[in-house]
């Protein structure tokens, strides 16, 4: 079962079948599409990807994807999952344009970060950007993501992969 997850601001709930339009919203939106995998994509692909949330990942609890919220509305997207890519889980996250500058983004992928090392018993969390995504970069670097190595994708971009690792504990003082 997806948990949900709250910050001061935002909450993170599994979706809903009435969220599609506004999933598919999101992801139409040329501006928060070019970042994210392949984009943008057509409209039935996107609805066909919201129905494999359904009867796929939630289904087969495969991996945690949730509808973001803010004062009851949507405002974007959030995951955590295996990738053999990364060679660990890895966070995906989009807010819409309304909510980009007001610090959401940092919310959310430190809400997102804080359940893989939390819940999910996660050593490591990694993060997949491509190097003229500036914003995201520069969100993921401030809450204490590390470039690992750069990916050259087929297109001739690059992809930067990101790593934060989870801060050990100071050891407990006996007696």
């Amino acid at each position: 079962m997806i948990p949900t997850l709250r910050t001061e601001r935002l909450q993170l709930d599994p979706y809903v079948p009435e969220d599609e339009e506004v999933f598919v919203a999101l992801f139409l939106d040329a501006r928060v599409s070019r970042w994210m995998g392949d984009g943008p994509y057509p409209e039935e692909e996107i609805r066909a990807l919201f129905g494999r949330i359904f009867t796929k990942v939630y289904a087969q609890e495969l991996f945690e994807v949730w509808a973001v919220r803010r004062d009851g509305r949507f405002v974007g997207h959030a995951e955590i999952k295996p990738s053999e890519v990364v060679g660990g889980h890895e966070i995906i996250y989009a807010l819409a344009p309304e909510a980009w500058g007001s610090g959401l983004g940092t919310e959310l992928a430190e809400a997102v970060v804080a359940h893989g090392f939390g819940a999910l018993g996660l050593s490591e969390v990694h993060a997949t950007v491509a190097a003229p995504n500036l914003a995201s970069l520069a969100l993921l670097g401030r809450i204490g993501f590390e470039r690992v190595r750069d990916v050259t994708e087929e297109d001739g971009g690059t992809t930067h992969l990101l790593t934060r690792r989870r801060a050990r504990s100071a050891p407990v003082r006996q007696g």
